[in-house]
């Protein structure tokens, strides 16, 4: 296990995460340009994208791959279902929700990350799990949605029973207008498009766009964590919100807790290794792209500060630091 962590920490990209992160707590005014940023980010989809339906292509989706889809659906709404009930009864019902949604959803880096791991170890996956990885964006963000409406009901409710019963109740975002903010937002549609496009294309297509998919994309990905570093040392050093006691926690152990409920879901499926390895990535990572965007009109009575600031400046460095060698570890010890 302690060999595992050693080499992910050693991993250029990894590094470059941990340097970034250094610039960022020392506040040096070195910066990414917001635009070389954003490439980044749509560049690691696109590629995420096409590796994946490429895989599909090759090796279609096998009952196995199914399977490793409805765990992965199911995680999306176990998660947030569990987090809100748990965190409800201790925070603000609002934060709850909005937190909910975030760890019930993914970080397509974290995701990414681990399957460069998965290929440094020589472990085999399926291209389903990026199938897995988009469909667990759109479950979270409603269940939590779904909550946070119920609790702004319950709330106006009690206000109407005591204020003047003709007041105007705050009238929440529909759940149509959210589902069409998830399904429609850039990066959700560039990485669904890319994958079909990578399927249709096949191993041909795969070969033709190796350069732009294999040869560059280690360094793209050290270039984005660099980023992704600056980010979260700045937010840890400006101290941008304050993180109740309850959340720090949730933040560091929620991963591994998910990670256990995943890899146990896979083992009883009969998932391999590394599709097992990459549910539990799925599952214990958070939303700091998709989810907080969706939040902020969804939930508005919530504080992004907080929510953001767990998925970016905590669980994301955990679990690209620690979570993901210990999961792997965990896994080959109990299928091997």
């Amino acid at each position: 296990m302690l060999g595992s962590a050693a080499a992910n920490l050693i991993d250029p990209a990894v590094l470059f995460f941990v340097l970034g992160a250094a610039i960022g707590l020392l506040r040096s005014n070195l910066e990414i340009p917001p635009a070389i940023a954003k490439f980044l980010t749509l560049y690691l989809l696109m590629a995420l994208g096409l590796k994946g339906g490429a895989a599909l292509a090759s090796g279609g989706l096998p009952a196995e791959g199914i399977l490793a889809i409805i765990a992965a659906i199911a995680m999306a709404g176990f998660v947030p279902a569990y987090a809100f009930y748990f965190l409800s009864r201790r925070i603000d019902p609002f934060d709850s929700a909005a937190v909910a949604a975030t760890y019930g959803s993914i970080s397509a880096v974290t995701f990414i990350t681990t399957q460069q791991f998965l290929s440094v170890k020589g472990v085999e996956f399926g291209g389903y799990m990026t199938v897995a990885m988009v469909l667990m964006e759109t479950p979270a963000i409603l269940m939590a949605v779904v909550l946070a409406t119920a609790v702004r009901a319950r709330q106006a409710a009690l206000e109407v029973a005591v204020d003047d019963p003709n007041d105007d109740v705050f009238q929440p975002l529909s759940i149509r207008e959210v589902l069409q903010e998830a399904l429609t937002d850039g990066a959700q549609l560039l990485l669904i498009g890319s994958l079909v496009i990578g399927y249709l294309a096949g191993q041909d297509g795969k070969v033709e766009m190796s350069p732009f998919t294999a040869d560059i994309f280690k360094g793209m990905l050290a270039f984005f964590l660099l980023e992704m570093g600056l980010l979260v040392g700045r937010q840890i050093s400006e101290g941008r919100a304050k993180i109740d006691k309850e959340l720090f926690l949730f933040a560091f152990l929620s991963p591994p807790i998910n990670a256990a409920i995943a890899l146990a879901l896979a083992y009883l499926i009969g998932l391999q290794v590394g599709d097992a390895v990459l549910l539990a990535v799925l599952s214990s990572s958070a939303s700091y792209i998709v989810v907080p965007a969706v939040a902020r009109y969804a939930i508005p009575e919530a504080r992004p500060g907080v929510y953001f600031t767990m998925a970016l400046g905590m669980t994301f460095p955990f679990n690209i630091l620690v979570g993901i060698p210990l999961y792997y570890a965990v896994a080959q010890s109990v299928w091997t």
